[in-house]
């Protein structure tokens, strides 16, 4: 009779466990923000205000950035719908249209990261003066490359990612703050009138493997 009743028990336990465990999730469909990007194989620092469409596939990028003693910018509006990447400067209204044939990346965990652990950044003291936090990792089935992932476990918003390569070496960290829900200017995606005229040039570049490399 004991064992009968410590069955259904046992069972309860593990499907609470299973049930509390986080699962891969997606990011808001509507976010702006701002990232900054450290690849150290190229010395190279990048500053990125983000605006991201999930429901259109649009995606806008003003990023600016030093690669050695070389300073840059580049505003660039990707349509994944429409199949266009645009390289806008306003300076001398001129604009070069490529292909795009890379798929929309959503920004989240990946189906087939792996659950590392949950912790409270800040203090778990009080109520307020901590973010709980899940982290993940995972490999790239393609190019056997392994990356760590941060997420909020309340919405699934970035907090930074850490990509390696084979061999265990750093070879992008990012971090994303001043996250805003929503979009501001929805005109963001609109390409000026200017780039209208100008002839699409075929696809350039290798296959990305999220939104983040993408970029």
């Amino acid at each position: 009779m004991k064992i009968l009743f410590l069955i259904p028990v046992c069972l309860s336990l593990i499907l609470s466990s299973c049930a509390q465990k986080p699962e891969p999730c997606k990011s808001p469909p509507l976010l702006e923000g701002t990232l900054t990007a450290f690849i150290p194989g190229h010395h190279l620092r990048v500053f990125e205000k983000f605006s991201y469409d999930a429901f259109g596939q649009n995606v806008r990028v003003l990023a600016a950035g030093k690669e050695g003693n070389q300073t840059f910018f580049v505003d660039r509006l990707l349509l994944f719908r429409e199949g266009v990447s645009y390289e806008i400067h306003y300076h001398n209204q001129t604009c070069i249209k490529t292909a795009l044939k890379e798929p929309f990346r959503h920004i989240g965990v990946p189906h087939d990261a792996h659950f590392l652990n949950q912790m409270v950044l800040g203090s778990s003291s009080l109520p307020g003066q901590g973010l709980l936090v899940n982290n993940w990792n995972g490999t790239v089935e393609e190019t056997q490359e392994h990356y760590l992932l941060s997420f909020t476990a309340l919405g699934c918003v970035p907090l930074y990612t850490l990509d390696f390569t084979q061999k265990g070496e750093l070879s992008v960290m990012t971090s994303f703050f001043d996250l805003v829900e929503g979009i501001e200017d929805p005109n963001v995606f609109i390409p000026p009138s200017f780039c209208d005229s100008v002839e699409v040039l075929p696809a350039k570049g290798v296959g990305a493997r999220s939104f983040i490399s993408l970029l």
